[in-house]
């Protein structure tokens, strides 16, 4: 596929952190319209809180996703926090995740349009990206 030719993309994004803050990692999947997986990776973070996990998983899925489209993305999470957060239902009061959710604010620039989207955490697709998160930390964990 060639960049342009995708119009609409759906991410599902997630982080998981052991201990808050402790190890943690985010794994994302972009799935197209046609329900094709065009991308999945897991990333280790370092030491995070769970919610710095959430918006560091959203935030690689956003910059790989600009790599293959600049229009329409619906992101899913299962944090209703950073989705509240970003939809501006709740403000940002920890100024570390202040400057994450600039980053994502900085990324959206990016695309036509984003949507973020709560979904539970017994989706397929997070359950999914869960598990390629913690795959992850369990590969440098005991």
């Amino acid at each position: 596929m060639q960049y342009g030719e995708l119009t609409h993309l759906s991410v599902y994004s997630d982080g998981a952190s052991r201990g808050n803050p402790g190890p943690a990692a985010a794994g994302f999947k972009i799935v197209s319209e046609e329900g094709f997986v065009i991308k999945r990776h897991a990333k280790l973070l370092g030491r995070r809180t769970n919610n710095e996990a959430e918006y560091e998983a959203l935030i690689l899925a956003l910059e790989s996703a600009r790599k293959l489209t600049k229009g329409s993305l619906n992101c899913f999470l299962d944090s209703d926090l950073v989705v509240k957060q970003l939809t501006g239902e709740y403000r940002v009061r920890n100024s570390r995740l202040e400057r994450l959710w600039e980053r994502v604010r900085n990324l959206q620039q990016d695309f036509v349009q984003v949507t973020f989207r709560y979904v539970a955490r017994t989706q397929k697709d997070i359950v999914e990206v869960d598990k390629m998160a913690n795959h992850a930390l369990n590969s440098v964990l005991p």
